[in-house]
């Protein structure tokens, strides 16, 4: 399991590299149409590893990563335990890493403030027991 979670949190955005280089440095709101573009990534990364001997049996991680615990996610609505364990720890990770980024919309986060966040969210775009671990596990 260790392995695999590696292995999809390495790849797990590779399908960005069909994504122009234009969109992926906007500093601007995007578009809706690039919006589309990007949240496509995870299919293309699906795709891609599916391919690869070597990363097949991550294509699932990578294919829904985005998804969120209450159906809100993409690319297909999942919910809850339907979502593969992998793809639900990559997705809580991710966006604690994120949220502590400075982004051209937005200021980093500071590591109070993306737990705070990560705990408002447990339920709903996150799996709430997932939140609890990863929490425990920082403090």
């Amino acid at each position: 399991m260790l392995d695999e979670l590696l292995l999809a949190a390495t790849f797990h955005d590779i399908g960005k590299l069909s994504v122009a280089a234009e969109i992926m440095s906007k500093r601007q709101k995007l578009t809706d149409d690039e919006w589309e573009t990007i949240r496509k990534h995870s299919e293309i990364g699906y795709r891609i590893a599916k391919a690869s001997p070597e990363i097949g049996h991550i294509a699932d991680a990578i294919l829904y990563h985005h998804e969120r615990w209450d159906g809100g996610g993409y690319p297909e609505g999942k919910r809850g335990p339907e979502i593969p364990l992998v793809a639900r720890v990559i997705h809580l990770v991710d966006a604690y890493d994120m949220m502590q980024r400075q982004r051209p919309y937005r200021a980093a986060k500071t590591r109070e403030q993306a737990l705070a966040e990560l705990e408002q969210q447990a339920g709903g775009q996150f799996d709430a027991e997932l939140v609890r671990a990863f929490i425990a596990m920082l403090k």
